[in-house]
């Protein structure tokens, strides 16, 4: 922010917000939500939390061309900052475009939002756009439930997902940070990913996963390889009862949730893991 303007170019008062409105789309019986403003960008500021941390340099790159050419055809989401200015909810992409094609203003729906609804709204537009990488997703999930206190369907509900698939994408975040890496990169897919999750140590997950790049391998023939792989225990190397990882995959597959079995001769224990009191919930309604 440029110095030596006064007090006038940090705070602007109402009236000097107001009065560079410019409104579109208006008829008396028109809802203010649904008013499109012309703003200008500099009163804008992106939303730090908004779920969407990567930005492709190719598509930004034609989403640039497009405007200048164009325009922003489809109207951005801010809310109004309590000191002065607005804050992104939806649209941070076309924000960015529209400020590297040096457009004096962008359109925009001015609305009321909470912290949570701000987050529920960028996550819904991105997840709608497909634009958001499975880790993004993952963490917008996550952040979801630990600041705001939403159980799975309830964010399921929100976004318009299943709940096991809101549970199933929380899971990614187990994974060893170069394979969430790679998750984002583009170099696996979902699916492929969920299958390594079966593999209760980090370094078999990442020995897996180096060993999967550059091939045609399926989702299928993973599973089949983690299903047949030896787990390293603590103080070694251990090759696992193979139909031990066959029972696992089946009670994942019928409870989806993670599972580990341990046995030693004819005995030995299941352990089930849960990552919320919701996915606790579901599981005792499963096993009951």
């Amino acid at each position: 922010m440029a110095l030596g303007k006064g007090l006038d170019s940090l705070i602007p008062s109402q009236s000097k917000r107001r009065s560079f409105r410019k409104e579109t789309e208006f008829s008396p019986s028109a809802n203010a939500a649904d008013r499109v403003w012309h703003i200008p960008l500099s009163e804008i500021t992106p939303n730090p939390n908004q779920p969407r941390k990567e930005f492709s340099h190719t598509e930004m790159e034609q989403l640039v061309a497009s405007i200048k050419k164009h325009g922003v055809m489809q109207p951005i989401t801010v809310t109004e900052k309590e000191d002065g200015g607005y804050e992104i909810i939806a649209g941070e992409r076309r924000f960015r475009a529209s400020t590297i094609a040096e457009l004096p203003t962008i359109p925009a729906l001015v609305r009321s939002a909470t912290e949570q609804e701000k987050l529920e709204l960028g996550l819904i537009e991105n997840i709608q756009r497909q634009d958001l990488n499975p880790i993004e997703e993952a963490f917008a999930y996550q952040r979801l439930t630990d600041e705001f206190g939403l159980t799975q369907q309830e964010i399921a509900d929100q976004v318009g997902k299943s709940r096991p698939l809101i549970a199933n994408t929380i899971r990614l975040l187990d994974l060893p940070e170069p394979i969430q890496k790679g998750l984002i990169d583009g170099l696996l897919s979902v699916g492929k990913a969920r299958a390594l999750l079966s593999l209760k140590d980090e370094k078999e997950q990442l020995n897996m996963y180096q060993s999967m790049i550059g091939t045609t391998a399926t989702v299928r023939q993973i599973e089949q390889a983690v299903a047949g792989k030896g787990e390293h225990s603590r103080k070694g190397s251990v090759r696992r009862d193979q139909q031990l990882s066959q029972a696992e995959k089946i009670i994942e597959d019928r409870l989806r949730a993670k599972v580990h079995i341990s046995g030693k001769g004819e005995k030995g224990t299941i352990q089930i893991s849960y990552y919320s009191k919701d996915e606790l919930k579901r599981l005792i309604e499963e096993l009951s």
